[in-house]
């Protein structure tokens, strides 16, 4: 991307994860701040570009579940840069009345969602996780979404950039709390469960001196998100092993991140 293309107020010199992630999927839309962080951390942990693929994968099947199931209405919270098949493609595929609220902070994010706007079946939300009051009593939002009918919440690779557990937890709380009974919610975070102890030991070090910025999780830790919810079989597992499409697909270690589904009763 050159600066000519940049959107206003976008900066050039910050890593964006937003960026970055669509640097790993082969994606146009990063600066060179974006693919140094992104090699760097390739260098440490070689798999990643498979987690963002395997990211994508599990958030369709996510989003194809919840609409089979008769969801008709979802908010995808750090939605991220447009690529093919967005949540609302993959659910109307299924239902075409399905609608989306797709929320994010990044400028050039948001500048690409202006240009995609579908008039009436989707919206976006100038919103940060760490704030789910200011989401939830978006104008935008509720124009789109209406919270006393089930919703399907999205936190796909966002919830490992707050660090503190006790935090996130209360985000996922706030959250579920102002959904309709049916609602789901559908989740994934980074983890360092299924790697050798010196790949941790490497992660642990770049997360230390500031390199990375995604803070993974232990089951026990990201299970504790589901608390309340009815977990839809698989439960608690490596995304690349919830609902499988393919036999052959990465083992844990080439995923590290957990994927779950829930469905509140």
């Amino acid at each position: 991307m050159t600066s000519e293309d940049t959107p206003p107020k976008v900066d050039t010199k910050t890593v964006s994860p937003a960026r970055r992630w669509n640097y790993w999927l082969g994606g146009k839309d990063h600066f060179q701040v974006d693919r140094d962080s992104g090699e760097m951390i390739a260098a440490a942990y070689p798999a990643v570009r498979t987690t963002a693929r395997q990211g994508r994968a599990f958030h369709n099947r996510a989003v194809r579940h919840l609409a089979e199931a008769g969801i008709r209405q979802f908010i995808d919270i750090g939605t991220g840069l447009p690529a093919p098949d967005n949540t609302h493609e993959v659910a109307q595929r299924i239902a075409a009345e399905c609608k989306v609220a797709y929320v994010d902070n990044d400028p050039m994010v948001l500048a690409h969602a202006r240009a995609l706007m579908i008039g009436g079946v989707t919206t976006y939300v100038d919103g940060d996780l760490n704030d789910p009051g200011d989401i939830l009593g978006s104008a935008d939002l509720k124009e789109t979404v209406d919270l006393s009918r089930p919703v399907g919440i999205l936190l796909i690779s966002v919830l490992h950039f707050i660090p503190d557990d006790g935090k996130a937890r209360e985000v996922v709380r706030e959250l579920l709390d102002a959904a309709a009974p049916g609602s789901y919610l559908v989740a994934t975070n980074s983890t360092k469960d299924f790697v050798p102890p010196e790949v941790g030991a490497r992660y642990d070090a770049m997360l230390a001196s500031g390199a990375v910025d995604a803070w993974p999780r232990d089951h026990a830790v990201f299970s504790g998100f589901f608390d309340g919810l009815d977990l839809i079989d698989p439960g608690v597992v490596a995304m690349s092993e919830w609902r499988p499409e393919q036999q052959t697909r990465p083992a844990p270690a080439e995923v590290s991140m957990y994927g779950a589904v829930g469905r509140k009763p």
